[in-house]
């Protein structure tokens, strides 16, 4: 799909007008990885090129959790799919509303994580998702992760513990003002509920990355189940 010069432009406006709080909220986190990665024995070089090749906030925490040499490699890569799996489920939802050639998604998707999912979901109820919208928010926050962990690990030891300003609770601010953005549907309130529920008991009983897989698949279920509910409501009332 074509668009005029003047459509792209303003479809990259919006992309990066939306992912700017994302991006200023990535900022500490970054620095915060890169301060912890360091002090688990990697080098700067070594996580600006992880945050290049890896683009997992997520999973580089977990691998960084577990960091020790030699590196358990199948522990590492088990820990990053339990993770990184809610993926498919997120690939699978925003697909469809990609305004993409399919050769063009799998470059794109590349870019997916919860942040970009979450803004180009919302857009959708309205619109088609461009590649100018994605590719602006999609490269800019991709350039400020990789920045600002490489940064981090630079200054090491000189940012002190971010948790003592607040900023470790940037990003759960961030997610929960994303998911506000989504409505207050019945269905919307039921998988969200149930997800955070799930997630918080088996972290709490179990530990992560279970948490992350289990909170996915528990409000993949209730949504499933409160949207057959609402569906068979619908049909009594009409019949």
């Amino acid at each position: 799909m074509r668009h005029s010069p003047r459509t792209y432009w303003s479809e990259a406006r919006a992309g990066l007008r939306d992912i700017a709080p994302a991006a200023i909220a990535a900022i500490p986190i970054g620095l915060l990885f890169g301060a912890v990665a360091v002090a688990k024995g990697m080098s700067p070089a070594e996580v600006g090129l992880m945050s290049l090749l890896v683009f997992a906030g997520g999973a580089q925490f977990a691998a960084i959790e577990t960091w020790i040499h030699p590196a358990p490699i199948l522990t590492l890569a088990f820990a990053t799919f339990l993770i990184n799996a809610r993926h498919i489920l997120m690939g699978a939802s925003l697909s469809p509303k990609l305004a993409l050639s399919r050769s063009q998604e799998f470059v794109a998707l590349f870019f997916l994580t919860d942040e970009t999912w979450a803004l180009s979901e919302r857009r959708a109820l309205d619109r088609p998702v461009t590649g100018a919208y994605w590719g602006v928010m999609g490269v800019v926050l991709f350039f400020n992760w990789t920045i600002t962990t490489f940064l981090g690990a630079v200054l090491g030891s000189f940012l002190g513990d971010p948790a003592r300003l607040g900023a470790d609770f940037a990003f759960t601010a961030l997610f929960i003002g994303l998911i506000a953005g989504f409505g207050r549907g019945r269905v919307m309130l039921v998988a969200v509920a149930v997800s955070a529920a799930v997630a918080a008991l088996v972290y709490r009983y179990i530990g992560a990355p279970w948490h992350v897989a289990s909170g996915a698949l528990a409000g993949i279920a209730a949504a499933y189940l409160a949207a057959g509910e609402k569906s068979q409501s619908r049909e009594k009332s009409q019949s």
